[in-house]
């Protein structure tokens, strides 16, 4: 008999169909209190929470999922931290983003296209009246306002004139010619999600917050982009930008700079080698943190605190022997900071003293990643010491909460009780093991089938996530929860080379991108697994996305275990891939000891085409089809070779979808219900 029930229907979308019919079961009712492919459409999170100056309200974009546009609605949410009430400022069809509160706390500036076109609109909360102040022609982003309330500041993108190398002959009046070549004489020209990188540099403006005419303060043939953070007296903006003249092939480096609001007059701040970034003021404006990171030609690097005294401009890096990268550092008060980082497959809330001691408030921060359980998470502080921050867990997306300095904590939403509150999700474990590799330890995590019955075995899917420097954690997962709901246990693990670990941790995988060691890690865990007494050892399952794909589509190559892979969005052949994918200009400095063609051997050997012969497992292989991260002829060579060795494969072509195929809900769906029929196609039914 089987330990787990067929998946209630399957989504038919515009993808390739497989060639395979796949294995009928008579099976009894779906059970509508387990996990549904239909009820992505229902989940909801928060992202983006703003708490006001006076640690009052928060604002907030509240996320869901439009069944029948099949897209993502982001709409404006008002919270009383006091009495925990919820308020609509806008709630429509139409996008809201960036909520950033004046420094009085009487208005709210934020990104919408109310009006058709992405704009910025200023919403007077007492008055209750929203003002359009700008009419822009390309996108907004780090939308910052002055201490004094008078400006908005902004990145925007300026458009250059498209490369011209031939002059053609006039086109006679009606005459019907084929579309003008383009010329691609950049490094970097093209980027997954937006095809071909427009020309044109992004540069920092004002805008006065009553309306008006935007000015444009920052020149040059450079991007200036990221957190913008004003001085005290309003009389300046400091940023972070890549100057440097071949600053395409230097993306490691990056300085602070100021710029005058009076004139655009430029300063530069640090010259430190490697990158600054995210600067931010002091309320008084005495000190300016930032974070900095190293320009060593590394695959991973910790972020560090720094405080820079504005008057002299002398730098402190703070606590420099934190093996931890810091994130979004925020004033607290003159001596005290906010910050988050990750550890341990969690990302803590903490505060940081200008000294450098470090004081955890909670590690809940997370529920952003609704796919798969990837640590993620943002926080804001105010001057009164409160911090609003997207809190999450195992069973739920993000809602709102906030805490103190004093770690009192108040959850303010529940945002997917009307869904989550009748259903039944499978529980998150933690596991620990070592690797059989060289006893590294190891943690990860397993979600049993709702109803789990430890007497009984069932069959289990590891899945491995993507980067390869990121991690998972006891997170949130739809895709996950979705197989568990099948009947599957779900393993997954943060194996050599995640982050939150440290850096010796992150740089074990350096120049071993897959590996015999990385694979190693992942298959102990499968071990420690089986050994738990619940698992069927004849119905293992193998599957991951991007890196995860990678490790996937490797492990197949170096074992049999496995009844089936799937395989999404794989590099297969590095020797092709970093020369045209748009990643490629950073990965070839940091994740391989020179250029492909001087190492040609190494490269073959990362590629899982290198083990291709080896391969047994039925596979199945999904992938964007407007993917440039790792395009879709990565995956095409690995199906034209496995088919070519007459293994049982089909190829999930996703129109429309870059490097990001669960960006849509159905996509989402699409990829969940296509690999559960895979894996029931090869599930194998113990004797009677």
């Amino acid at each position: 008999m089987r330990f787990f029930s067929r998946f209630s229907y399957r989504l038919v979308l515009a993808v390739s169909v497989l060639s395979t019919p796949f294995i009928t079961v008579a099976n009894s009712p779906v059970d509508k209190n387990l996990f549904e492919a239909k009820d992505i459409f229902s989940l909801e999170y928060a992202s983006d929470p703003q708490i006001s100056p006076d640690g009052s309200k928060i604002v907030y974009i509240r996320n869901s999922n439009d069944i029948m546009t099949d897209n993502k609605n982001k709409n404006l949410w008002l919270i009383d931290v006091k009495t925990k009430q919820q308020l609509p400022i806008f709630s429509d069809e139409k996008q809201y983003s960036q909520p950033r509160w004046s420094a009085d706390g009487e208005k709210i500036a934020f990104i919408s296209n109310l009006t058709g076109s992405y704009q910025i609109h200023v919403h007077y909360l007492q008055q209750n009246r929203t003002a359009l102040v700008s009419q822009l022609q390309s996108g907004i982003a780090s939308l910052t306002w002055s201490p004094d309330g008078k400006w908005l500041a902004f990145s925007q993108l300026v458009a250059g004139q498209a490369t011209v190398l031939a002059k053609m002959p006039k086109k006679p009046k009606g005459a019907k010619w084929s579309k003008p070549v383009i010329v691609i004489d950049k490094a970097y020209y093209q980027a997954d999600g937006r095809g071909l990188v427009k020309p044109g540099y992004k540069h920092i403006f004002v805008l006065p917050s009553d309306g008006g005419t935007p000015r444009q303060l920052t020149q040059g043939d450079f991007h200036h982009r990221g957190k913008l953070t004003w001085s005290h007296s309003s009389d300046a903006i400091v940023f972070s930008a890549n100057r440097i003249k071949d600053w395409e092939y230097k993306s490691l480096e990056g300085n602070l700079y100021q710029v005058a609001l009076a004139d655009g007059e430029l300063k530069q701040l640090t010259s430190q080698p490697g990158k600054e970034f995210n600067p931010v003021f002091s309320a008084n404006g005495k000190k300016l943190a930032f974070l900095s990171t190293s320009n060593a030609l590394n695959p991973y690097r910790n972020a560090k605190l720094n405080i820079m005294d504005w008057k002299t401009k002398k730098v402190t890096k703070i606590a420099s022997d934190f093996d931890r990268s810091i994130r979004e550092p925020q004033w607290l008060s003159s001596s005290l900071l906010a910050i988050s980082y990750d550890d341990f497959g969690k990302r803590k809330l903490a505060t940081i003293s200008t000294k450098g001691k470090i004081k955890d408030l909670t590690d809940t921060l997370a529920g952003t990643s609704i796919g798969r359980p990837y640590i993620s998470g943002s926080f804001t502080a105010s001057n009164e010491g409160y911090m609003a921050f997207t809190q999450g867990s195992s069973s739920r997306p993000a809602d709102v909460a906030v805490i103190n300095t004093r770690k009192k904590l108040s959850k303010l939403t529940q945002l997917n009780e009307d869904l989550f509150g009748h259903k039944t999700l499978g529980q998150v474990h933690e596991i620990r093991y070592n690797s059989s590799f060289d006893g590294e330890p190891m943690q990860g995590w397993y979600i049993t089938p709702p109803n789990f019955d430890p007497k009984k075995k069932y069959p289990l899917i590891l899945e491995i996530h993507g980067g390869p420097h990121l991690a998972y954690g006891p997170h949130f997962s739809a895709e996950l929860q979705r197989f568990a709901a099948q009947g599957y246990v779900v393993f997954y693990d943060n194996h050599r080379g995640s982050s939150s670990y440290g850096e010796r941790f992150a740089m074990l995988l350096k120049y071993k991108y897959s590996s015999i060691e990385d694979f190693a890690d992942h298959d102990s865990g499968v071990d420690a697994m089986v050994d738990l007494g619940f698992i069927d050892e004849n119905n293992l399952f193998i599957a991951g996305g991007s890196a995860g794909g990678i490790a996937t589509a490797y492990a197949i190559g170096l074992t049999d275990r496995f009844s089936a892979a799937v395989v999404v969005k794989p590099v297969i052949n590095w020797l092709s891939k970093v020369l045209t994918a748009d990643s490629g200009l950073g990965q070839i400095p940091t994740q391989f000891p020179g250029m492909p063609w001087e190492h040609v051997e190494h490269y073959w050997k990362r590629s899982p085409m290198s083990l291709v012969g080896n391969v047994t497992t039925p596979t199945m292989l999904i992938t964007g089809e407007e993917d440039l991260r790792t395009p879709m002829a990565q995956t095409e060579q690995f199906y034209q070779a496995l088919k070519l060795r007459k293994i049982d494969t089909v190829l999930i072509k996703v129109p429309g979808s870059p490097h990001g195929i669960a960006g849509k809900p159905s996509r989402m769906i699409t990829k969940i219900e296509h690999s559960l029929a895979w894996f029931e196609k090869y599930t194998s039914v113990p004797e009677k």
